[in-house]
């Protein structure tokens, strides 16, 4: 077979057979694949020969390729991202396990950053992997009440308490230093003039009222809606925007072993803004999405996959789970368990509401 074949031609049933089962020998070996190999596990009729020829056609596809050490193949993203689309067949999860992490779940009802912290540990438990699950965001939160209190080197303590309940604290940078004079004048400002309204409403609101004319707005109107903005655009100090657990699972996978790749990796868990920009993109999808290699934009993450769900609260989508590992993971069974572990995520929260 011509390395020019078309690659509706190319992959045909025998070569898409011959494919799936090269990614399923070396997604449970971590071995490149062999022609001999395949031929002997196919049960087909094909010569090593053959076969030879059919691998090399994929490999000039793009599906997979030939490390340096070895005359077998292993599959590239491209080949990873096929036999995810098209070639896969789930493992549906047992229904005991389906009970047990329900169990597990209900037992943090009454606290969601514990309900959070059990699904990312359920999570890593039964795939062996790093499980990540994002906060969850409050579909409705409005200011009751803010106060501004003066720290050193023109910082500011904004304590806010949302829904009537919740106290919320962040520390602001600012450009010159306020006086307590000036944060009490803007704070009484931005109690009476947002008080009980949803904190999107304020954002809206300080956008409005910026567009408006200096002149017709005082110093003191200036000073609490400067503060304000900073106020509705810094994440709140010292919450995790995300629990992870088992990051050290991966160690455990040859491709992920390097000392210093690891350090990378743990450091990018660290910081979280790769990573919260990846789960952002799971939001505002519908159910579970699969970043495969290089698909997720970030180099530091060329040899993982990452496959998340969104989970809902009264229908609306709140936040996001998901899993992180080699790209050789075991789809079959990563993709229904997380796609089963945001359902029952969100069942748990729904049912504390």
């Amino acid at each position: 077979m011509s390395s020019q074949t078309t690659t509706d031609e190319l992959l045909s049933d025998r070569a898409q057979q011959l494919l799936k089962m090269l990614v399923e020998h070396y997604i449970r070996d971590g071995q490149p694949v062999g022609s001999r190999t395949l031929s002997r596990d196919l049960g087909m009729n094909l010569s090593a020969a053959t076969i030879r020829n059919v691998m090399a056609d994929l490999e000039a596809l793009g599906f997979v390729a030939s490390p340096h050490t070895s005359a077998g193949r292993v599959p590239t993203d491209k080949g990873y991202r096929f036999f995810v689309d098209t070639l896969l067949k789930f493992q549906p999860l047992e229904d005991e396990k389906i009970a047990a992490i329900q169990t597990r779940l209900d037992e943090h009802t009454d606290d969601p950053k514990a309900l959070v912290a059990a699904a990312s540990q359920l999570l890593s438990n039964v795939t062996r992997l790093a499980g990540v699950v994002t906060l969850p965001r409050q579909s409705h939160a409005s200011l009751s009440q803010i106060e501004f209190v003066p720290l050193s080197d023109n910082r500011v303590l904004a304590i806010l308490i949302v829904n009537g309940r919740e106290v919320q604290n962040r520390i602001l940078h600012l450009d010159r230093y306020y006086s307590p004079d000036e944060l009490r004048h803007a704070s009484n400002y931005l109690n009476q003039e947002f008080g009980g309204k949803e904190l999107r409403e304020v954002r809206e609101h300080l956008l409005n009222q910026l567009k408006e004319t200096r002149e017709h707005l005082n110093r003191t109107m200036l000073d609490a809606i400067h503060l304000a903005q900073h106020v509705v655009n810094t994440p709140v100090n010292g919450r995790m925007e995300y629990v992870m657990a088992g990051e050290t699972n991966l160690m455990g996978f040859a491709e992920l072993s390097n000392v210093e790749k690891l350090r990378r990796l743990f450091e990018a868990f660290t910081q979280q803004r790769d990573i919260l920009h990846l789960l952002d993109q799971s939001l505002k999808a519908e159910g579970v999405q699969i970043f495969i290699g290089q698909e997720s934009g970030y180099t530091i993450l060329d040899e993982c996959s990452i496959v998340t769900a969104p989970y809902t609260l009264d229908r609306e989508v709140v936040g996001v789970l998901g899993v992180i590992g080699p790209t050789r993971m075991a789809y079959e069974r990563v993709i229904p368990i997380v796609d089963i572990t945001a359902k029952l995520l969100g069942s748990a929260l729904n049912s504390r509401a």
